[in-house]
Parts: C-alpha cells; structure tokens; sequence
C-alpha cells in the first residue's frame, strides 16, 4: 500500500499560513479546524510546517505566552517529507524514527497534501480488518472442510 491510496481516501484539503502570520493566528485556524498542522507557504511553495510540537515550544520559549512571535521563527523549515509512491511500511518507519506525526506528500516542489499518524494508523487497522475477512471466509470455505473446524 502506498501514501497515494491514503491520500485518495482522505482527500485534498490543506490549511496554510504564511511565515509571516502571527502564531497565535494559527493556532486559532488549528483550534477552528480541529487539526494539529498547518503547512507553510512561501511564494507558491512550501516553506515548512507548524505543528503543535512547534507552537508548544513557542509558549515555553515566550514564558508562556504566544506574543507576536511569527510563524517563521516557530515553523520547522526541514520537515521530513515523503512521496505519493512510499510504501506504508516505509512512512511508518520514518514517521517513528523521527517522531514526526504529520509528514507532507510532495511530488518534486509540488506539495500534494499531507498525512497524519493517525491517517497512517487508520489505514493498516482497515487493512488488517479486511484480511482477517478474507482468511476467514477462506477458512471457512476450504475445500473438505466443514463449519465447525474439526475437519
């Protein structure tokens, strides 16, 4: 399974903000839409992420407080990124190697969305579910076999 099948479940909308937005502007975007990133545009490209990994340091960097401090002082301007063609196995790896919970999809500079852990979680529980459907029902149809096991 690769990101590209995550991607086309989840869909395509993407929140951004400008290195040049106050924080405190986007952790009220995060807060309105229930979300734990933003993606940083710059000139039609992305700059970066904010995460709430970087907002929380922020706060403890300001004594507690937001101030105006900029989302280019707070953004991580290196985040890991992968493509729509890395396998899931490889995203779950690099995703716990580096403790990243949201990872953009780029294709070459074009950003084609982002996905969460949760996203990443989310995919191999449905994946396993339907192959656990499908070795029972291929157990319970085995040839010779008969519906209480003992065959």
């Amino acid at each position: 399974m690769k990101v590209s099948d995550i991607l086309r479940v989840k869909g395509n909308t993407l929140y951004t903000v400008t290195p040049d937005d106050p924080v405190a502007v986007a952790v009220q975007i995060m807060a309105e839409k229930d979300i734990g990133s933003l993606v940083v545009m710059e000139h039609g490209e992305m700059a970066g992420m904010l995460t709430f990994r970087e907002v929380i340091l922020t706060v403890v960097k300001n004594g507690g407080a937001l101030g105006s401090t900029l989302v280019r002082t707070s953004m991580d301007d290196h985040p890991l990124t992968c493509t729509s063609e890395t396998e899931l196995d490889e995203v779950r790896r690099m995703m716990l190697d580096r403790h990243a919970r949201y990872l953009p999809v780029m294709d070459r500079k074009m950003l084609m969305g982002v996905i969460s852990f949760y996203d990443v979680a989310k995919t191999v529980v449905e994946s396993q579910n339907f192959e656990n459907k499908m070795l029972k029902a291929y157990i319970r149809d085995w040839p010779g076999g008969d519906e209480s096991g003992e065959g």
